[in-house]
């Protein structure tokens, strides 16, 4: 899943491009599980005409802010992604569309033209991801309930060990909180604790002040590594865990020494024994309890952890109070719908097939017709819409 390195590359590349530039042309998908509360032809209408003024970000959610409200809001969810076409944007497995692949994406849904020809398209082949129009993002949420941002927002070390001191459940579980730090997911959550030398399982109120200080720099530390790299795994340490968090259980190992996975905050977690050792009740606690079998998890069971993971986060985000804008779309005809478009994170490292894809769900179309912001001295009529129709 994209987290907070990922999401801070797709802001600083639309920093770096778009901004002082204007909306030409929209297309919103009409798919109403991503496009969240309000009908594409109203979301179209909302911005085009508006100037970018600047994009911004808190944790894992980004969005754009135009010279007037409403602005466009994006909950990454499992493989949410902004392209540029003929900017490099960072990519992660899933998220990744070929370039060989028709443009904008299929899996578009959010896509403009801005007034020099630049675009850009949010895209989402496994459909976890929420696009919103917000009057004031900040405000509402899921954004209005995160804790502080791991990159913008740190706590300093004083801070952060109070805060630990108050918690009594696990460490791993607690990272992944985001009403607690804001952007950590799953694999910055197990790279920190390994270069803290913290077992996942160790509570969180039981850290020593040097577990604190090491936990709270290495946090800093792998967050700014990933940011400045622009979320490039391929640039990031050898010495770190990351790389070798998807081998098989007993051929995992990093520096030598064997990973381990185990479930921690109910997400399979990868760490080293040898150099995360659980201390005092803790471990304790877990010499009295019968052993567990070790032992990885498949793939298809580590996405549904975070299907459920993104489905509560979903559940969390939903307005108190608050009426859509937009008329909305009817609700969807019931059938059983498997959202997993791609496969393309197989264990051999494969590249993803759009037309397996598409056997198990099928585009929802293109959107609503592109809407064009015409040049005043235009006649209706006499010139023809740029973009495909839909």
């Amino acid at each position: 899943m994209p987290e907070l390195p990922e999401v801070e590359a797709a802001r600083r590349a639309i920093e770096d491009n778009c901004l002082g530039k204007k909306i030409n042309r929209v297309i919103i998908a009409d798919d109403n599980k991503v496009i969240d509360g309000i009908s594409p032809s109203d979301f179209q209408n909302s911005v085009l005409g508006k100037t970018i003024v600047s994009a911004r970000r808190k944790g894992k959610n980004l969005w754009l802010e135009l010279d007037s409200p409403p602005f466009p809001s994006f909950q990454f969810g499992m493989a949410g992604a902004i392209y540029i076409k003929g900017v490099a944007v960072t990519k992660y497995k899933r998220s990744a569309v070929k370039e060989s692949e028709e443009w904008p994406s299929k899996y578009s849904k959010f896509f403009v033209e801005l007034d020099d020809g630049l675009e850009l398209s949010f895209t989402d082949k496994r459909r976890f991801a929420k696009v919103r129009l917000l009057d004031n993002p900040v405000s509402v949420r899921p954004i209005s309930e995160l804790g502080p941002d791991a990159l913008l927002e740190p706590m300093t070390v004083d801070e952060f060990a109070k805060s630990l001191a108050k918690k009594k459940i696990t460490i791993k579980p607690l990272l992944l909180d985001q009403c607690f730090i804001s952007g950590i997911g799953n694999w910055i959550a197990d790279e920190v604790l390994y270069q803290a030398r913290i077992h996942p399982l160790q509570t969180a109120s039981s850290l020593s002040k040097e577990q604190c200080e090491a936990l709270h720099t290495s946090i800093k530390e792998v967050i700014e590594k990933a940011v400045e790299v622009d979320a490039d795994s391929s640039q990031f340490p050898s010495n770190w865990i990351f790389h070798a968090r998807e081998e098989k259980p007993g051929k995992a190992f990093v520096d030598g020494k064997k990973i381990d996975f185990i479930t921690a905050g109910g997400r399979t977690t990868a760490y080293v024994p040898e150099l995360q050792k659980l201390s005092g009740k803790d471990a304790e606690k877990a010499a009295k309890a019968k052993p567990a079998k070790r032992g990885g998890k498949s793939k298809e069971d580590d996405e549904e952890e975070e299907e459920q993971e993104l489905e509560k986060e979903d559940d969390s985000a939903k307005p108190k109070n608050q009426k859509p804008k937009g008329r909305g779309k009817k609700p969807a005809l019931k059938r059983k719908i498997k959202d997993s478009e791609d496969e393309d994170d197989d264990a051999d490292g494969g590249e993803d097939d759009s037309d397996a894809e598409e056997k198990v769900v099928k585009p929802r179309g293109r959107g609503t017709k592109a809407v064009i912001k015409k040049k005043p001295e235009e006649k209706a009529g006499n010139k023809k819409p740029k973009g495909r129709k839909s």
